[in-house]
């Protein structure tokens, strides 16, 4: 396991019960900086539990979390983009009555220098900020090749387009590490070749955690790959290398996991 000194994510030993129902058993993975890992398995499996662990939605039982060296304990969403994480929904969670550069904005919030009083008289300090802000949210839809659609509201957006947003708003903090929840649902496979190659260039910048069932994508963008089954990681290591462990194709039900039909494989409640 990785050291947390390194700079990256390390989930040690997280175990998470509800009732009678052990939901996570032991649970570790790392994330380093400029490193795509992906967390699959089947339905149940426990993906989306260590998700909501990581984001501070979930309390685990047992186990630590750190950050750049930095524990995560009792930490709430809100606090993720101070410590540098951002993350996505699994749906796309747009605000219908703004627009795409104005949902983008929104994810700054945390971020943001002026203060409450500024933001709320219109003082020249918050018009400034808001000035940044824009120009911020702009280059990144530019970046993700949807600047075109930046005045649009959600309701009048491809599917494609609303999880593009959703994906800008994510990054507009600025965060070493972003967290990816089923990034690729409801996209065409065109989509999904492009999608691929915009999660490819985050590594340039930040880490990125993503829960994801299709295989097709995680195979071709992930450096690592951590399988769940039941609430235990049962393989960990290059696509290649679990692709490669019958234990991992047993759980998939014998089939061939770079083959898995997609809509088989649905997140986890």
């Amino acid at each position: 396991m990785t050291n947390a000194a390194t700079g990256g994510l390390l989930v040690n030993e997280i175990t998470v019960t509800f009732g009678g129902l052990t939901a996570l058993d032991n649970v570790s993975l790392s994330v380093e900086p400029g490193e795509i890992v992906g967390v699959i398995g089947p339905n149940g499996a426990g993906k989306t539990t260590l998700f909501n662990v990581v984001c501070g939605f979930v309390r685990p039982d047992s186990g630590t979390m750190t950050y750049r060296g930095r524990q995560l304990r009792g930490h709430q969403p809100h606090d993720l983009a101070k410590v540098g994480i951002a993350r996505t929904l699994q749906g796309v969670g747009l605000f219908a009555g703004m627009t795409v550069v104005e949902n983008v904005m929104a994810g700054a919030q945390a971020t943001m220098r002026a203060d409450f009083a500024s933001a709320l008289f219109g003082l020249w300090r918050s018009s400034r900020e808001e000035a940044r802000l824009r120009k911020r949210a702009l280059d990144l839809l530019e970046e993700l090749r949807i600047a075109q659609w930046a005045r649009r509201y959600p309701a009048t957006l491809p599917y494609a387009i609303q999880k593009r947003t959703s994906l800008a708003r994510a990054l507009i903090s600025g965060p070493t590490l972003v967290l990816l929840d089923e990034p690729a649902s409801g996209l065409s496979e065109g989509e999904l070749e492009e999608l691929g190659k915009l999660i490819g260039n985050l590594r340039a910048k930040m880490g990125v955690l993503l829960v994801e069932h299709h295989m097709d994508l995680v195979m071709s963008i992930c450096d690592r790959l951590v399988v769940l089954n039941f609430g235990r990681v049962i393989a960990s290591g290059t696509p290649a290398e679990v692709q490669a462990n019958p234990e991992v194709t047993t759980a998939y039900l014998g089939q061939d996991v770079s083959h898995v039909d997609s809509q088989a494989i649905h997140a986890d409640p």
